[in-house]
């Protein structure tokens, strides 16, 4: 094949695991990338999880300037084209939305830390991962290093839950957050549902064998953090994402594996008692909107309303990045309560300012307006079609990178940028762009 660098390699038939010594020479050679991943291991500092444009500056941030450095040196050094066209293409535009919104906010100088987060998490580093993967083998290491890792951070979340040591949830210290602390409650439940996603695509799209075999086993263990993280954001896109690749896999499996799925629910949830009458509360709470929401459905219906009264203020190119806590309180009804309480695993009570609508399209639209949109949002949707259309090059690959554009995508809808593990979202972009942007052989 020929990376999106030029470069020709070969292409291996499968991503089946190769001997030890390969996967050693592939992690020396990838270990800018890997390092970003297991340095969200690494608590961090209480900053928070900064909604919107925030960033938290942890040491996994740190890593990925420095992958974005060295892929640039490697770049520099070897004088070939770094991108195709069409790569230049989707890291190009949201460079220009992002800039364009900067450059009309109506304070750039605020402006300027925005920029830098969103060219850091949907173009620098996605691209550097993107040239950094060689091939499929390369891919199949990254691959299993998201779900190491959330298998990890899943681990740390249900020893939270038996030993009540997690955040806060319902007055009990019970909520599994792995190593992110209560002040970002989503970030075990992001790197679960990453790790649960690749294992799914891994399992239903490779070949019969010990390698699909761990990945069943894998997707297995991770359901229990999953729903023991009791977010409902993250269990809607790993539901409506695994059932994608389900259907994409057959029709026919995509039935056995949900009967599986299904039982395996029934059994830790209603036979084991594990969340008990929480995650029933939880579960049910999902379609509670107009009848009697809880106040976090309140505050997150509203602040979606601010950002479309914002956006309909600046409709090209919206109030600026960084704008949205700025223009809140004079878009945002009375409804709106004046932040969340975070508490438990190791942090003392506080409360978090709400400073994003938890919606990444409504908050791109409300600071970047429909052009920031149109490049962030085009840019993600043609690397999702460009996966899926190559699905018979490699069923594994393209099931486990359309997953996880598929997740985020939905997972948008009720998430957006900011905490510590907003780095790795930019790590998964890059995952799935090599799959979707390099010129793969057929299988």
């Amino acid at each position: 094949m020929t990376t999106a660098t030029g470069t020709a390699v070969t292409v291996p038939a499968t991503t089946t695991a190769p001997d030890v010594r390969d996967w050693a020479r592939r992690a020396g050679a990838l270990s800018p990338v890997l390092a970003v991943i297991a340095l969200l291991l690494v608590p961090g500092g209480g900053g928070g999880a900064q909604g919107g444009t925030g960033g938290s500056g942890t040491v996994a941030d740190a890593a990925s300037g420095l992958l974005v450095l060295i892929c640039l040196v490697r770049v520099v050094r070897s004088g070939a084209r770094p991108l195709s066209r069409v790569a230049a293409v989707v890291f190009g535009l949201p460079v220009f939305g992002v800039c364009l919104a900067a450059i009309t906010s109506h304070d750039p100088g605020a402006s300027l830390p925005g920029v830098a987060r969103y060219l850091q998490i949907f173009v620098l580093v996605p691209a550097a991962v993107l040239l950094t993967i060689r091939d499929r083998r390369d891919f199949a290491v990254v691959a299993w290093a998201l779900v190491g890792l959330a298998l990890l951070e899943g681990g740390v979340g249900v020893l939270q839950y038996l030993t009540g040591t997690g955040a806060s949830y319902q007055g009990e210290d019970i909520r599994a957050v792995g190593t992110f602390g209560a002040t970002d409650v989503m970030g075990m439940a992001t790197v679960v549902s990453y790790g649960l996603v690749v294992a799914t695509g891994l399992a239903l799209g490779g070949r019969a064998g010990r390698t699909r075999t761990a990945a069943l086993v894998c997707a297995g263990l991770l359901f229990l953090p999953l729903v023991l993280s009791f977010s409902r954001g993250a269990w809607i896109a790993t539901v409506l994402t695994c059932g994608i690749q389900l259907v994409l896999s057959g029709l026919l499996r995509a039935g056995r594996v949900a009967l599986a799925a299904a039982a395996l629910g029934v059994v830790l949830v209603g036979g084991f008692g594990v969340g008990g009458d929480m995650v029933k509360e939880r579960v049910s709470s999902i379609t509670q909107v107009a009848a009697a929401p809880d106040q976090s459905v309140t505050d997150r219906y509203t602040m979606w309303a601010a950002a479309g009264r914002m956006w309909s203020g600046e409709p090209l190119t919206g109030v600026g990045l960084k704008g949205f806590p700025a223009y809140r309180d004079s878009n945002a009804s009375l409804a709106l309560s004046s932040g969340s309480d975070t508490a438990g695993a190791g942090a003392a009570f506080a409360r978090q300012p709400l400073l994003s609508p938890h919606n990444m399209y409504l908050l791109i639209l409300s600071e970047q307006g429909l052009v920031g949109l149109l490049a962030l949002a085009g840019g993600w949707v043609a690397l999702l079609v460009a996966a899926l259309r190559r699905r018979r090059l490699g069923p594994d690959c393209a099931l486990v990178a359309a997953g996880l554009l598929s997740w985020q995508l939905i997972d948008f809808f009720y998430a957006d940028i900011g905490g510590p593990s907003t780095v790795l979202m930019s790590v998964v972009f890059g995952l799935a762009a090599w799959w979707s942007l390099a010129e793969v052989d057929r299988a």
